[in-house]
């Protein structure tokens, strides 16, 4: 009896919602157990690195138990939610228990284990398999209820996947990590849950070959030193846990900074007939209803620069060694949200007119602010425009988005002295910073770029003539 309920149960797992995401947070769930729930219905939503997502449950039943409360942090492939399907059971049960019938029972153990990598679903199907299928292999097997004969099958079945199972496990993080120290995963002893790799498991590796440094021993002494410094003060201190979207920023971040070579240009530019212009398509009957400000002439003005020069929309394939030029333009703008600078991008932005492309920025921002960005919406950026200016800030050096090839930085936009027809007299002045991959993009096609976005700006009827 006890088998036939266990198998009634069926265990929602943490899908992968990204593309490659390794993690994410229960935000809220909308269920508690005793509840029922109907195929589709969305029990709880979760934020993972890049946004947040709700999530549907794939089958109908009765809600039996929720794994974690609000606030945990949930490996991809772990079940979060059990639930009972009293109705679909009775045909799963008479199958477990007659022999003859016993390959119908592990049908879901063979699904489980050909996917070799994660799928972005949002039901959890397949990323489901790549956790079931190591964690059995690092331990003794889960369910007590599956027979012995089927689980002598599975592991006939493994044998014949010895290449995929011997991978060693481990995060990319881990994993890059491994790569720039030389280290070979497969050497190395792992002491994370469930056989899987950590950071300091690889730096263990490394130790021994630098063993013969003694006098390095005594420099780790004055580094202890500062030790009541780091002393947490609970009274006039907080402490944030580093995750979601400033976790998955600041990996970015680094990773980009330490892997693409940055250059970043200059130029300050005479604005004030673009803004004229904003205030003249305010009123224009084409525009009416639409937000028409600034960054959509920026925008759009780096989209003809990108049109006059297609070789800065590219990016650098290090696997292959190969340049990636685009054909499209996917316009990332960076977004301040409550849950940390995002960047999703609007897709063709190359082909879109300037009315919908006010659509699709002012739809960017919106979704933005509401937190309802979804992982794909980041997904594919090209270029990037970063408005600092409405900070009050002059200009920075923008760091780029990963995969990309350039980073506009907006200033503010300020009354200044300007020498204009001869005569110096108030104008609207902002400075311009172009960060750009140098291995990509060198100092003249940099600059072109650049000075084509900054004669735009200073003199929008070129939209005209070179759009």
């Amino acid at each position: 009896m006890t088998t036939m309920t266990e198998a009634s149960v069926r265990e929602f797992k943490m899908p992968d919602v990204g593309e490659g995401l390794t993690e994410a947070e229960i935000l809220k769930w909308y269920v508690q157990p005793g509840d029922t729930v109907t195929d589709g219905q969305v029990v709880c939503e979760v934020e993972t690195a890049k946004a947040a997502v709700e999530l549907p449950i794939p089958y109908d039943g009765v809600v039996r138990e929720l794994h974690f409360p609000e606030g945990t942090t949930v490996d991809v492939g772990t079940s979060i939610i059990a639930v009972d399907v009293a109705g679909g059971a009775a045909p799963a049960e008479p199958a477990e228990a007659a022999p003859a019938a016993a390959a119908p029972a592990p049908a879901p153990e063979p699904e489980e284990e050909q996917p070799q990598g994660r799928q972005p679903v949002l039901v959890g199907y397949g990323v489901a398999a790549s956790s079931t299928k190591r964690r059995p292999r690092k331990g003794s097997p889960a369910p007590a209820q599956a027979a012995s004969a089927i689980q002598g099958e599975l592991n006939g079945r493994s044998n014949g996947h010895s290449a995929v199972k011997e991978r060693p496990l481990a995060k990319p993080p881990v994993r890059k990590l491994a790569k720039d120290l030389g280290v070979d995963l497969a050497t190395v002893v792992p002491t994370g849950p469930d056989g899987i790799i950590t950071r300091e498991d690889v730096h263990a590796a490394v130790a021994p070959p630098k063993a013969p440094e003694p006098v390095a021993a005594p420099a780790a002494a004055p580094a202890a030193a500062p030790a009541p410094v780091v002393a947490f003060d609970g009274a006039r201190e907080t402490r944030i846990p580093v995750k979601g979207v400033r976790k998955a920023t600041a990996a970015a971040m680094v990773g980009s900074a330490f892997t693409a070579p940055h250059v970043t240009e200059f130029v300050t530019v005479d604005v004030t007939r673009t803004l004229k212009l904003v205030e003249e398509l305010k009123q224009d009957k084409d525009m009416q209803g639409l937000r028409v400000n600034p960054l959509l002439l920026i925008a759009k003005a780096l989209l003809v620069a990108i049109k006059r020069n297609p070789e800065i929309n590219a990016s650098w394939d290090e696997a292959n060694q190969e340049i990636v030029l685009k054909h499209y333009v996917n316009l990332g703008i960076a977004a301040a949200t409550p849950r940390g600078l995002i960047v999703p991008n609007i897709k063709d932005a190359h082909a879109k007119t300037l009315p919908q492309l006010a659509e699709s920025l002012a739809e960017l921002v919106s979704t933005a602010r509401e937190g309802k960005t979804s992982p794909a919406a980041m997904q594919g950026g090209t270029v990037t425009i970063t408005n600092v200016g409405v900070f009050g800030v002059d200009t920075g050096t923008p760091i780029l988005n990963p995969g990309e090839s350039a980073i506009l930085a907006v200033g503010a936009i300020k009354l200044q002295p300007w020498v204009h027809k001869g005569k110096v007299k108030p104008r609207q002045v902002t400075t311009l910073a172009l960060s750009f991959d140098h291995r990509l993009v060198d100092g003249e096609l940099g600059s072109k770029v650049l000075a084509d976005v900054a004669a735009v700006l200073e003199q929008p009827k070129r939209l005209i003539t070179w759009a």
